[in-house]
Protein backbone atom coordinates (compact mmCIF):
# COMPACT_ATOMS: atom_id res chain seq x y z
CA UNK A 1 0.00 0.00 0.00
CA UNK A 2 1.61 3.37 -0.95
CA UNK A 3 1.49 6.48 0.92
CA UNK A 4 -1.89 8.27 -1.19
CA UNK A 5 -3.55 4.24 -0.07
CA UNK A 6 -3.38 5.06 3.13
CA UNK A 7 -4.55 8.39 3.56
CA UNK A 8 -8.57 8.78 4.44
CA UNK A 9 -10.20 11.68 4.61
CA UNK A 10 -13.65 11.75 7.10
CA UNK A 11 -15.96 14.35 7.49
CA UNK A 12 -18.00 14.91 10.44
CA UNK A 13 -21.33 16.10 9.70
CA UNK A 14 -22.30 19.59 11.91
CA UNK A 15 -25.80 18.57 12.44
CA UNK A 16 -27.05 17.89 15.85
CA UNK A 17 -27.09 13.76 16.48
CA UNK A 18 -23.68 12.89 15.93
CA UNK A 19 -21.35 11.49 18.76
CA UNK A 20 -17.95 13.28 18.73
CA UNK A 21 -17.05 10.76 21.64
CA UNK A 22 -17.26 7.89 19.87
CA UNK A 23 -15.87 9.25 16.65
CA UNK A 24 -12.84 10.31 18.61
CA UNK A 25 -12.74 7.20 19.62
CA UNK A 26 -12.58 5.27 16.30
CA UNK A 27 -10.58 7.73 14.97
CA UNK A 28 -8.29 7.37 17.20
CA UNK A 29 -7.93 3.35 16.87
CA UNK A 30 -7.29 3.58 13.78
CA UNK A 31 -4.43 6.04 13.89
CA UNK A 32 -2.52 4.15 16.15
CA UNK A 33 -3.00 1.11 13.67
CA UNK A 34 -1.16 3.37 11.37
CA UNK A 35 -4.21 5.09 9.33
CA UNK A 36 -3.24 8.26 8.17
CA UNK A 37 -6.65 10.62 8.83
CA UNK A 38 -7.19 13.90 7.74
CA UNK A 39 -10.70 14.79 9.04
CA UNK A 40 -13.09 17.24 8.12
CA UNK A 41 -15.89 18.92 10.20
CA UNK A 42 -19.02 21.13 10.36
CA UNK A 43 -20.65 22.98 12.36
CA UNK A 44 -24.40 23.79 11.24
CA UNK A 45 -26.02 22.93 14.52
CA UNK A 46 -23.61 25.16 16.75
CA UNK A 47 -23.70 27.73 14.34
CA UNK A 48 -27.43 27.64 14.26
CA UNK A 49 -27.35 28.15 18.31
CA UNK A 50 -24.70 30.60 18.62
CA UNK A 51 -26.58 32.62 16.22
CA UNK A 52 -29.41 32.35 17.81
CA UNK A 53 -27.36 33.37 21.63
CA UNK A 54 -26.08 36.32 20.04
CA UNK A 55 -29.21 38.07 18.38
CA UNK A 56 -28.32 37.09 14.83
CA UNK A 57 -30.70 34.00 13.70
CA UNK A 58 -29.58 31.66 11.14
CA UNK A 59 -31.52 31.85 7.71
CA UNK A 60 -31.07 29.76 4.58
CA UNK A 61 -31.60 30.02 1.19
CA UNK A 62 -32.88 27.53 -1.62
CA UNK A 63 -31.21 27.98 -5.22
CA UNK A 64 -33.01 26.99 -7.77
CA UNK A 65 -31.45 23.57 -8.57
CA UNK A 66 -32.98 22.78 -4.68
CA UNK A 67 -29.72 23.24 -2.98
CA UNK A 68 -29.85 24.28 0.61
CA UNK A 69 -27.13 26.78 2.03
CA UNK A 70 -26.76 29.29 5.07
CA UNK A 71 -27.89 32.98 4.29
CA UNK A 72 -23.95 34.34 4.70
CA UNK A 73 -23.33 38.01 5.80
CA UNK A 74 -20.24 39.05 7.33
CA UNK A 75 -21.80 38.58 10.95
CA UNK A 76 -22.70 35.17 10.12
CA UNK A 77 -19.22 34.60 9.18
CA UNK A 78 -17.55 35.76 12.24
CA UNK A 79 -20.21 33.77 13.98
CA UNK A 80 -19.48 31.05 12.02
CA UNK A 81 -15.91 31.14 12.90
CA UNK A 82 -16.46 31.05 16.28
CA UNK A 83 -19.05 27.91 16.31
CA UNK A 84 -16.42 25.71 13.72
CA UNK A 85 -13.08 26.85 14.41
CA UNK A 86 -13.22 27.77 17.92
CA UNK A 87 -15.55 25.76 19.67
CA UNK A 88 -16.43 21.96 17.50
CA UNK A 89 -12.84 22.20 15.81
CA UNK A 90 -11.14 22.11 19.13
CA UNK A 91 -12.96 20.17 20.95
CA UNK A 92 -12.74 17.17 18.61
CA UNK A 93 -8.57 18.30 18.56
CA UNK A 94 -8.99 17.70 22.53
CA UNK A 95 -10.65 14.57 22.15
CA UNK A 96 -8.21 13.08 19.72
CA UNK A 97 -5.18 14.36 22.54
CA UNK A 98 -6.81 13.13 25.40
CA UNK A 99 -6.87 9.40 23.16
CA UNK A 100 -2.89 9.73 22.31
CA UNK A 101 -3.26 11.51 18.78
CA UNK A 102 -1.12 14.04 17.79
CA UNK A 103 -4.01 16.39 16.48
CA UNK A 104 -3.75 20.06 14.53
CA UNK A 105 -6.90 22.19 14.26
CA UNK A 106 -7.01 24.23 11.33
CA UNK A 107 -9.83 26.50 9.49
CA UNK A 108 -9.24 26.53 5.29
CA UNK A 109 -7.86 30.25 5.76
CA UNK A 110 -4.90 28.80 7.86
CA UNK A 111 -2.55 28.20 5.33
CA UNK A 112 -4.60 29.02 3.15
CA UNK A 113 -5.81 25.34 3.08
CA UNK A 114 -8.86 25.84 0.90
CA UNK A 115 -9.00 28.13 -1.43
CA UNK A 116 -11.80 29.58 -3.73
CA UNK A 117 -13.87 32.52 -5.30
CA UNK A 118 -16.49 34.14 -3.70
CA UNK A 119 -19.62 34.17 -5.47
CA UNK A 120 -20.49 37.37 -7.46
CA UNK A 121 -23.98 36.84 -6.94
CA UNK A 122 -26.22 34.02 -5.26
CA UNK A 123 -29.27 33.02 -7.16
CA UNK A 124 -32.38 32.17 -4.88
CA UNK A 125 -35.65 30.84 -4.48
CA UNK A 126 -38.11 32.90 -2.54
CA UNK A 127 -41.81 33.02 -2.51
CA UNK A 128 -41.78 30.98 -5.97
CA UNK A 129 -39.44 33.86 -7.88
CA UNK A 130 -35.84 33.92 -8.38
CA UNK A 131 -33.47 36.43 -6.88
CA UNK A 132 -30.30 37.50 -6.87
CA UNK A 133 -27.88 38.07 -3.86
CA UNK A 134 -25.04 40.00 -4.14
CA UNK A 135 -23.60 40.82 -0.49
CA UNK A 136 -23.43 36.67 0.20
CA UNK A 137 -19.85 35.62 1.58
CA UNK A 138 -19.93 32.17 -0.09
CA UNK A 139 -18.07 29.97 -2.36
CA UNK A 140 -16.10 26.79 -3.23
CA UNK A 141 -13.17 25.14 -2.73
CA UNK A 142 -11.05 25.02 -5.86
CA UNK A 143 -7.82 24.63 -4.14
CA UNK A 144 -5.71 22.98 -1.62
CA UNK A 145 -2.85 23.36 0.21
CA UNK A 146 -2.62 19.85 0.05
CA UNK A 147 1.37 20.26 0.55
CA UNK A 148 0.86 21.72 3.57
CA UNK A 149 -1.34 18.73 4.99
CA UNK A 150 1.04 16.48 3.63
CA UNK A 151 3.48 17.66 5.68
CA UNK A 152 2.12 17.41 8.68
CA UNK A 153 0.56 14.10 7.81
CA UNK A 154 4.77 12.80 7.50
CA UNK A 155 5.21 14.98 10.52
CA UNK A 156 3.01 12.25 12.34
CA UNK A 157 -0.18 14.73 12.99
CA UNK A 158 -3.48 14.48 12.33
CA UNK A 159 -4.73 17.33 10.73
CA UNK A 160 -9.13 18.37 11.74
CA UNK A 161 -9.96 20.96 9.79
CA UNK A 162 -13.10 23.26 9.51
CA UNK A 163 -14.43 26.03 7.80
CA UNK A 164 -14.40 29.01 6.54
CA UNK A 165 -11.96 29.26 3.67
CA UNK A 166 -10.16 32.11 1.93
CA UNK A 167 -10.92 33.27 -1.03
CA UNK A 168 -8.32 34.68 -4.05
CA UNK A 169 -9.15 38.46 -2.78
CA UNK A 170 -8.29 37.46 0.84
CA UNK A 171 -11.81 38.04 2.09
CA UNK A 172 -12.94 34.71 4.44
CA UNK A 173 -16.38 32.74 2.87
CA UNK A 174 -18.37 30.45 4.13
CA UNK A 175 -17.93 26.81 2.03
CA UNK A 176 -19.72 23.65 2.18
CA UNK A 177 -17.69 21.15 3.91
CA UNK A 178 -18.95 18.05 2.06
CA UNK A 179 -18.01 19.44 -1.03
CA UNK A 180 -14.57 20.40 0.65
CA UNK A 181 -13.60 17.49 2.08
CA UNK A 182 -14.59 16.18 -1.38
CA UNK A 183 -12.10 18.16 -3.25
CA UNK A 184 -9.19 18.00 -0.37
CA UNK A 185 -9.60 13.73 -0.67
CA UNK A 186 -8.96 14.37 -4.29
CA UNK A 187 -6.28 16.40 -4.02
CA UNK A 188 -4.64 14.26 -1.36
CA UNK A 189 -5.00 10.89 -3.63
CA UNK A 190 -7.27 9.33 -1.45
CA UNK A 191 -8.68 6.16 -2.39
CA UNK A 192 -11.54 6.49 0.34
CA UNK A 193 -13.82 9.67 1.55
CA UNK A 194 -16.32 9.03 4.45
CA UNK A 195 -19.43 11.32 4.57
CA UNK A 196 -21.06 10.75 8.68
CA UNK A 197 -24.42 12.20 9.44
CA UNK A 198 -27.44 11.84 11.30
CA UNK A 199 -29.03 9.40 9.39
CA UNK A 200 -27.71 5.94 8.32
CA UNK A 201 -27.27 7.09 4.88
CA UNK A 202 -29.25 8.01 1.70
CA UNK A 203 -32.95 7.18 2.27
CA UNK A 204 -35.23 6.36 -0.52
CA UNK A 205 -38.21 7.22 1.17
CA UNK A 206 -36.50 10.24 3.72
CA UNK A 207 -36.97 10.10 7.02
CA UNK A 208 -37.82 6.47 6.91
CA UNK A 209 -34.48 4.90 7.96
CA UNK A 210 -35.46 1.27 6.90
CA UNK A 211 -35.42 2.55 3.44
CA UNK A 212 -31.60 2.91 3.47
CA UNK A 213 -30.08 2.65 0.00
CA UNK A 214 -26.49 0.49 0.61
CA UNK A 215 -25.22 0.81 -2.74
CA UNK A 216 -25.47 3.93 -5.66
CA UNK A 217 -23.24 2.32 -8.82
CA UNK A 218 -21.64 5.71 -10.12
CA UNK A 219 -23.70 5.95 -13.13
CA UNK A 220 -26.81 6.22 -10.79
CA UNK A 221 -25.74 9.37 -9.25
CA UNK A 222 -28.63 11.41 -11.13
CA UNK A 223 -30.72 9.09 -9.35
CA UNK A 224 -29.83 9.32 -6.11
CA UNK A 225 -29.55 13.19 -6.47
CA UNK A 226 -33.14 12.99 -6.86
CA UNK A 227 -34.28 11.14 -4.24
CA UNK A 228 -31.66 12.86 -1.71
CA UNK A 229 -33.54 15.65 0.53
CA UNK A 230 -31.81 18.50 2.07
CA UNK A 231 -28.08 18.47 2.83
CA UNK A 232 -28.14 15.09 1.63
CA UNK A 233 -28.48 16.90 -2.15
CA UNK A 234 -24.67 17.95 -1.30
CA UNK A 235 -23.19 15.45 -0.03
CA UNK A 236 -24.61 13.39 -3.59
CA UNK A 237 -22.56 16.50 -5.11
CA UNK A 238 -19.85 15.80 -2.56
CA UNK A 239 -19.57 12.39 -3.57
CA UNK A 240 -19.71 12.75 -7.48
CA UNK A 241 -17.14 15.05 -7.89
CA UNK A 242 -14.84 13.29 -5.16
CA UNK A 243 -14.89 10.50 -7.59
CA UNK A 244 -14.55 12.67 -10.66
CA UNK A 245 -11.30 13.84 -8.51
CA UNK A 246 -10.12 9.81 -8.76
CA UNK A 247 -11.52 8.89 -5.42
CA UNK A 248 -12.11 5.17 -5.38
CA UNK A 249 -14.92 5.17 -3.22
CA UNK A 250 -17.37 7.01 -1.13
CA UNK A 251 -19.33 6.08 1.49
CA UNK A 252 -22.24 7.93 3.61
CA UNK A 253 -22.47 6.50 7.09
CA UNK A 254 -23.85 6.97 10.04
CA UNK A 255 -22.01 9.66 12.84
CA UNK A 256 -24.27 8.78 15.67
CA UNK A 257 -23.12 5.16 16.07
CA UNK A 258 -20.46 3.51 18.03
CA UNK A 259 -17.46 3.24 15.73
CA UNK A 260 -18.59 5.17 13.27
CA UNK A 261 -15.75 4.70 11.05
CA UNK A 262 -14.40 1.48 10.87
CA UNK A 263 -18.43 0.95 10.51
CA UNK A 264 -18.72 2.77 7.48
CA UNK A 265 -15.46 1.14 6.26
CA UNK A 266 -16.94 -2.12 6.65
CA UNK A 267 -19.75 -0.91 4.03
CA UNK A 268 -22.22 0.08 6.61
CA UNK A 269 -24.01 3.02 4.68
CA UNK A 270 -24.46 3.94 1.21
CA UNK A 271 -21.00 3.23 -0.55
CA UNK A 272 -20.71 4.97 -3.88
CA UNK A 273 -18.04 3.85 -6.13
Amino acid sequence: MNASDSILVVKLGGASGNNPATFCADAARLVRAGRRLVIVHGGSDLTNQLSEQLGHPARFITSPSGHTSRRTDLRTIEIMQMACRGLLNQRLVSGLQALGVNAIGLSGVDGRIWEGDRKAAVRAVEEGRTVVIRDDYTGTVSRVNSNLLQTLLDAGYTPVLSPPAVSTSNETINIDADRAAAVTAASLGASDLLLLTNVPGLLRRYPDEGTLITRVPRHELDTATGLAEGRMKKKILGASEALSGGVRRVIIGDGRRDNPITSALAGEGTTIE
